[in-house]
């Protein structure tokens, strides 16, 4: 499925109105796309990226000219890409592209467009020097913002924008979707639950951070089985290895907080959420002593895992807790 597939499909709303601005010359200079989490914001900022560049637009993208394989690729010269969601914007990030847009356009197409993903992540310092360059936009320059939180964006920057919304589809389309697309059971099941959109999902699949997090929240649930002491040698030992870059991170607690989840559902007599993981969940659940306690703190760490703390510091802590939780298991 292309993704433009998915966003007729399932977005028509923002599919027909950038449609529209594209057939009618009305393309807006400044774009705000705004989503929940699990959204794919990052993957809809380049699909309008693409379509203002593209070779051959349908009116939109159409996904496989050179020009849209190099925008996907982020290997475009006259786009600029800031990923909110790697580390906070800084005033000098926006400042480089102040820079980089005073200069001539180096395609033949003579559009300039930068993104800036999860824009709330901004320092105030970036906002206020992105709302100037909102203000005075060049007449060859295109801004694609998107963010999860609107209301942490200063007011004149949104109103400098047109805001397109991206809405979530029932968990149950985007798990559907993926299979659809020959994704693994096992890894739908995982994905669907932080990734709302089957394209994403698939991409997402073969991804190393997310194969780095899968063994890790697997490694670790097997270990909870076996007791604390087992518990924190596999900690200290594979999981601290496996998780080496931020989206590993996110998709372990994201993962581990579904476990919790399971655990509590089980007590409750609850139909599981992800069934393909059921057996090995239903052999540890009685190992587990207090699983809301425990899904409360995993709540709060995935919280700290989009500040600067040490990966290493924050699963140690993260196994202070879960071990306090299985006192009774085999040593």
């Amino acid at each position: 499925m292309k993704f433009g597939t998915y966003l007729k499909t399932h977005q028509p709303l923002l599919y027909q109105t950038f449609s529209n601005a594209l057939l009618t010359g009305r393309t807006p200079h400044s774009v705000l796309i705004e989503g929940e989490v699990g959204t794919p914001l990052k993957e809809t900022a380049l699909y309008l990226a693409k379509s203002y560049l593209c070779d051959h637009p349908e009116p939109l993208a159409c996904e496989e000219c050179t020009t849209c394989v190099r925008v996907f690729a982020e290997e475009y010269p006259d786009l600029v890409v800031f990923d909110g969601e790697e580390s906070s914007i800084k005033k000098g990030d926006v400042e480089s592209v102040v820079t980089f847009f005073q200069q001539t356009p180096l395609e033949k197409k003579g559009i300039m467009i930068y993104v800036l993903h999860l824009a709330e992540n901004m320092t105030q310092e970036a906002a206020n020097a992105l709302l100037k360059f909102l203000e005075e936009p060049a007449p060859h320059a295109y801004a694609i913002l998107t963010t999860q939180n609107k209301e942490k964006l200063l007011p004149t920057i949104v109103s400098r924008c047109e805001t397109l919304r991206l809405f979530l589809l029932p968990r149950e389309q985007a798990y559907q979707d993926a299979l659809s697309l020959q994704v693994k059971e096992e890894d739908a099941e995982l994905l669907s639950f932080v990734i709302n959109d089957g394209p994403t999902i698939s991409r997402k699949a073969q991804d190393a951070s997310y194969q780095k997090a899968k063994e890790a929240f697997l490694t670790t649930v097997d270990a909870l089985g076996e007791g604390p002491k087992r518990l924190r040698f596999v900690m200290q030992k594979d999981v601290v290895k496996l998780l080496s870059d931020k989206p590993a991170i996110r998709f372990y607690f994201d993962f581990m907080a579904l476990a919790y989840k399971e655990f509590i559902g089980l007590r409750r007599g609850e139909a599981p959420l992800l069934p393909h993981y059921a057996k090995m969940f239903a052999e540890v659940e009685p190992n587990i002593n207090h699983p809301e306690a425990s899904l409360l703190s995993l709540m709060t760490l995935r919280r700290e895992a989009e500040t600067p703390i040490n990966a290493s510091l924050l699963l140690t802590h993260l196994s202070s807790v879960l071990t306090k939780e299985i006192p009774h298991g085999r040593e």
